[in-house]
């Protein structure tokens, strides 16, 4: 086989080429949005227009953004369109909303496809299909320069009062005639262990009232995880029904953290020689010598933590040869693609309803809930309902990778000369909770550009070397907001934060003479201007001041200045972050504003709270209070800054995860002397630095 046959690695997928009988994953697709596509999002009937929302919203406030462009292009008022969340026989297939591609990628073909139905319309053509001629954004009243009545302005929240009055939006509201209740119980163990059913008393749980069936189905089968179903008439009776059934469970293997640990070492790895995937890859000047910083950073596990617990509806027809299905996804084509595959039913006989989605951040990319509940209603004739519980959401679902890095760098006469990053982590694109391990050994041929993103630094050097392994972990591990984005820019920053010290220079004017990028340098530059020193704090506290910067893919830039505080206990305590932000021509200053606030916290959460415990072959985790997000009063006063310099509408969704962090951590580092290389940051550590 060549190389090329079995991978198209820039579009993330795998195309045809194996035996027949191999039994494989479906690979979603990624089409890229075209003006023939464009033209079924937006329609005229009746004197209104439709907006069929070609992106999922799951709190990103997209139907919002793209119904201000519609609104503006149109030439329309606000309550003449109206947005509607669609199924998979509403429109042509789409992309899966990842990537904080929206903007960029989805409001040009809806801005010339309004225009061409404001044109028709205007000269009484209101049937038939539109075809759409390509025009450039100048041409185009949503991206014309000087005043906007919609673009640019923050208008009234799509869904934002259906929220507030707790109105049915998500999945978990949606109520079918006759609908039952499922759950699949597996063995406690990660799914990425051969696990099967030992034992269980079916007759005891038969016999709970309300039972409606026990179910053993090979599509129940998670990873290596064998699944078993059961349905009952309540809630309350499945709880009953599964405390009868007392499951008993056949592990194959176990591992602890210190497995994950030993694999993921970055020092162990480089002992063996160079590692396998080189996103730059200059020959260095003598790598076993001295070098000025020398450091080494391990991150955790961690979890997408969505505040809305995954479910799905699914109901059949009563000759089992059409689906409907309700589903929280971010990739609702991709649900049909994996319906058909698994029930052999044609595409068209198949319909996916979208709905609004409580969080996802990568999480909810993947078939499993879905098809879990598709099984079930097969089984038992009837609608089923399944909802994972929030300890399913951590042992059943798949979270940021732990990685390990080492650092170095050599410095001449106060500029960087040599840069050399070395890394292992584990899958994001080819994760292991879709791919088995021959499948995923292929993809290593190409790499993974969700582990390499965001590796190679903005920052000027005469000689750069970045290098990475992949490790498969006994837990799955995938997508996670900005993939490798935020843990390597982490990195990145805290290790130019050290040179700047090692040079003697402030951490600002360091990064600018190393900065190419005019962009780049306009976002630090104005995060710095606009923070002033805090006050003086009580004598037994420690105050501290970090700054870093990023570009996200290339398209995308952020700056963040932290001010922190420590206390004599090792605690620290954020006090004000402020961020300037780049995604150029801004459509809704008030939803970018809130993602770059939402990539803020995460990165808060990633210096101070971010770890997901692992014991006993799995995910510790069962709740909140065993892997802890940022809580409220954790939170600071936070200041956005949007910088328009009237460039293309890039993606603000994850941008700013790739300064947050960092400014953080450089911040703990000014305020105590140590250089935080374990995260989350302990307060032991911080205690030791002041002994």
């Amino acid at each position: 086989m060549k190389r090329r046959t079995w991978l198209a690695a820039g579009a993330g997928t795998l195309v045809a080429g194996f035996s027949t009988g191999c039994s494989l994953p479906v690979i979603p697709r990624r089409p890229a949005p075209s003006l023939d596509d464009a033209q079924g999002w937006v329609r005229y009937a009746n004197g209104r227009y439709t907006l069929w929302l070609p992106r999922v919203e799951m709190g990103q406030n997209i139907a919002t953004g793209l119904k201000q462009v519609a609104c503006e292009e149109l030439g329309v008022g606000w309550d003449e369109v109206i947005v509607r969340l669609p199924g998979t026989r509403d429109f042509a297939p789409v992309r899966a909303t990842v990537g904080s591609d929206s903007m960029a990628s989805f409001a040009l073909p809806l801005a010339q496809a309004c225009a061409a139905l404001r044109e028709a319309v205007a000269a009484g053509r209101t049937r038939g299909m539109l075809e759409v001629p390509p025009r450039p954004a100048t041409a185009l009243r949503a991206f014309a320069a000087g005043a906007a009545r919609f673009v640019g302005q923050a208008p009234p929240l799509e869904h934002g009062e259906a929220i507030v009055r707790g109105r049915p939006l998500y999945v978990a509201d949606v109520r079918r005639p006759g609908m039952v209740f499922g759950r699949v119980l597996r063995a406690p163990a990660s799914p990425e262990l051969a696990s099967s059913l030992a034992g269980m008393s079916e007759a005891a749980a038969r016999s709970v009232a309300g039972c409606v069936a026990i179910v053993r189905d090979e599509r129940l089968r998670l990873g290596n995880a064998e699944g078993l179903g059961i349905v009952a008439r309540t809630p309350r009776a499945l709880e009953r029904v599964e405390a009868a059934l007392d499951a008993r469970w056949q592990v194959a293997g176990g591992f602890e953290q210190a497995d994950i640990d030993a694999a993921m070492d970055i020092d162990r790895r480089l002992q063996r020689g160079a590692l396998a995937h080189t996103p730059a890859a200059d020959r260095l000047d003598d790598p076993h010598g001295v070098w000025d910083v020398d450091l080494r950073f391990d991150i955790p596990l961690a979890a997408h933590a969505a505040i809305e617990p995954r479910a799905a509806v699914a109901e059949f027809d009563a000759g089992r040869s059409s689906l409907q299905l309700w589903v929280g996804s971010q990739d609702v084509f991709y649900q049909r693609d994996v319906m058909a595959r698994r029930f052999g039913l044609d595409p068209e006989r198949i319909t996916v309803h979208a709905h609004r989605v409580g969080g996802a951040f990568g999480g909810k990319t993947l078939c499993t809930v879905e098809l879990e509940a598709a099984v079930l209603a097969w089984a038992a004739g009837a609608p089923v309902k399944v909802q994972w519980t929030r300890a399913q959401e951590f042992r059943h679902g798949f979270h940021r990778p732990p990685s390990s890095h080492r650092v170095r760098v050599r410095l001449r006469e106060g500029r960087i000369d040599q840069w050399w990053h070395a890394f292992a982590s584990s899958h994001i694109l080819f994760t292991n909770a879709a791919m088995p391990a021959w499948m995923q050994r292929f993809t290593d041929f190409a790499g993974d550009n969700g582990v390499a993103r965001g590796a190679v630094p903005p920052y000027r050097a005469r000689l750069r070397r970045v290098e990475f392994d992949l490790v498969r972990p006994p837990v799955f591990c995938g997508p996670w907001r900005g993939l490798g984005a935020g843990p390597n820019n982490l990195v990145i920053e805290s290790v130019i934060d050290e040179c700047a010290r090692r040079a003697a220079q402030d951490a600002v004017s360091f990064r600018l003479q190393h900065i190419d990028d005019p962009r780049l340098a306009r976002v630090l530059e104005r995060a710095a201007q606009q923070t002033p020193r805090a006050s003086v704090p009580a004598a037994s506290v420690r105050q501290g001041r970090g700054v870093a910067c990023g570009i996200y893919k290339a398209m995308s830039y952020a700056a963040v200045v932290a001010d922190v505080e420590v206390d004599a206990a090792g605690q620290v305590r954020v006090m004000r972050l402020v961020c300037a932000h780049d995604c150029g021509r801004v459509v809704n200053p008030d939803q970018v504003r809130a993602q770059c606030e939402g990539n803020l916290v995460w990165g808060l959460g990633m210096v101070l709270h971010d770890n997901l415990p692992v014991a006993a072959s799995q995910v510790a985790a069962a709740t909140f209070a065993d892997a802890p997000i940022p809580r409220f009063t954790d939170v600071p006063p936070m200041q956005v800054h949007l910088v328009d310099g009237g460039d293309a509408p890039t993606g603000a969704g994850e941008t700013a995860i790739v300064a947050a962090a960092g400014a953080i951590a450089n911040a703990i580092r000014d305020a105590t002397g140590h250089r935080p290389g374990r995260f989350p940051v302990r307060a032991a550590d911080l205690r030791a630095s002041d002994a």
